[in-house]
């Protein structure tokens, strides 16, 4: 099954009520696609520690939000270092990506490498 991939400015325009990113989370929602993510992402988005974020709370409900453990790590930091980058939290969306899926960022100029240096056709979607 193919997934829709949230990387922070995808989680941040739902958090502040984007329209357009909303009616496209709602749309792959019923097209079937999973809604995925990393742990290391939801560290980038929540702030409040009383967990007054309600956009971004109910949005992660319906997320499979993928621990980022020592196998995540070492395959994030590969990825990394064949694209020639050093953002951790990019890496770790590319990496949980797989062929066909699409990854919802609000800045497809620093996934983009990423996904080239994977070798994974995965479409990069601005928010």
């Amino acid at each position: 099954m193919s997934a829709l991939v949230l990387d922070a400015g995808a989680f941040l325009a739902a958090e502040r009520g984007d329209r357009a990113t909303i009616a496209m989370l709602q749309v792959a929602q019923r097209a079937g696609l999973e809604l995925r993510s990393t742990a290391a992402v939801v560290a980038q988005v929540w702030r409040d520690a009383a967990g007054r974020q309600a956009n971004l709370a109910r949005l992660l409900k319906a997320v499979d939000v993928k621990a980022v453990d020592e196998r995540l790590g070492r395959d994030a930091g590969v990825l990394l270092g064949r694209a020639h980058r050093d953002d951790v939290v990019d890496a770790t969306v590319v990496t949980v990506s797989a062929i066909g899926d699409r990854i919802l960022t609000s800045d497809p100029g620093d996934l983009g490498p990423l996904v080239a240096a994977a070798g994974r056709s995965v479409l990069v979607v601005r928010c």
